[in-house]
This record gives structure tokens, C-alpha cells and sequence, in this order.
């Protein structure tokens, strides 16, 4: 069984992983700072990019988000992720930690790093208006639901 721990990474190592294991979005365009997941023999098995929240409503200074995370199918590296993005986050003095799950998405590794479901977001439209075109990405009209860390 592999130990994993977490390690720094770079914006651009954080980003170049997520384009090649993500499953549904690509990188995002900035961050406060992320994280990456290691195995026993240093190899980068997952990353979490954590930033400003995407929802207006909730950027008041002291939250962020999780904006993605994505790994290489190792086992825990995904929990090991979001507890060490909670660690952070506190020990920069932010007090609020929320991400996102897709309609279809357990949540798995969110519930065993001690996350719970805090609102459930009815789907979306999108981006795109008549006005202002912007490209599908396969996420409009899902409904998703907010996570925040249990402490």
C-alpha cells in the first residue's frame, strides 16, 4: 500500500495535472494555492487548486474554494487532498472552506475527510447569453451540491 503525503506544487504543475485527470473541466484561471498528493516514491499522484469562490455571494474575505481536484485514480489521495486544503486554508486564517459535487457524484472522499453537505444549487443555464456567447463545457444544467468541512 502506498503512503501519500501532501507536497507543494506550482500554478502551472497544479493546472498542466488537472488538464490531463480531470474528468469534466479544465484548469482554472487562478488560485491561492495548491496542493499536491505524493506517493512513497515522490511521484505527484493528485492535486487540489484552492482559491477565491466562484460565487459572489460567498467571496467575503475569509472563505475559499476548492476549485478542483484531480488525481490519477490512487486510492485516498483525493481525501488526503481536501483535508490538507482545509489545514491550509485554516492556518492562513481564512474560516470557511466550501467545494462542489456534480448530481452523480458520491462525494466519497469528501465524507471521509470529515466534509458534509451544506446547500444543494438547482442546474444551471451556463455562461453563455444571447449578448455574450461562451463555449459549452459540459457542465451547464447540473445541479450540484456545496460541501464544507465538519470543523
Amino acid at each position: 500500500m502506498s503512503r501519500l503525503r501532501p507536497v507543494p506544487v506550482t500554478f502551472a504543475e497544479a493546472c498542466h495535472f488537472v488538464a490531463d485527470w480531470h474528468r469534466h473541466h479544465r484548469p482554472p484561471r487562478g488560485h491561492k494555492f495548491s496542493i499536491g498528493a505524493a506517493d512513497q516514491d515522490d511521484v505527484l499522484v493528485g492535486v487540489a487548486v484552492v482559491g477565491r469562490p466562484v460565487a459572489r455571494m460567498l467571496d467575503d474575505g475569509l472563505t475559499l474554494e476548492v476549485t478542483r481536484v484531480a488525481t490519477d485514480g490512487t486510492r485516498n489521495a483525493n481525501s488526503l487532498l481536501y483535508e490538507a486544503a482545509w489545514q491550509s486554508a485554516r492556518a492562513l486564517g481564512y474560516r470557511r472552506l466550501v467545494t462542489y459535487t456534480q448530481d452523480g457524484e458520491s462525494g466519497a472522499s469528501l465524507q471521509a475527510s470529515g466534509w458534509r453537505i451544506v446547500a444543494s444549487r438547482p442546474p444551471q443555464p451556463g455562461w453563455s447569453l444571447p449578448s455574450r456567447a461562451r463555449a459549452d463545457h459540459g457542465t451547464a444544467d447540473i445541479a450540484r451540491s456545496r460541501w464544507e468541512p465538519s470543523s
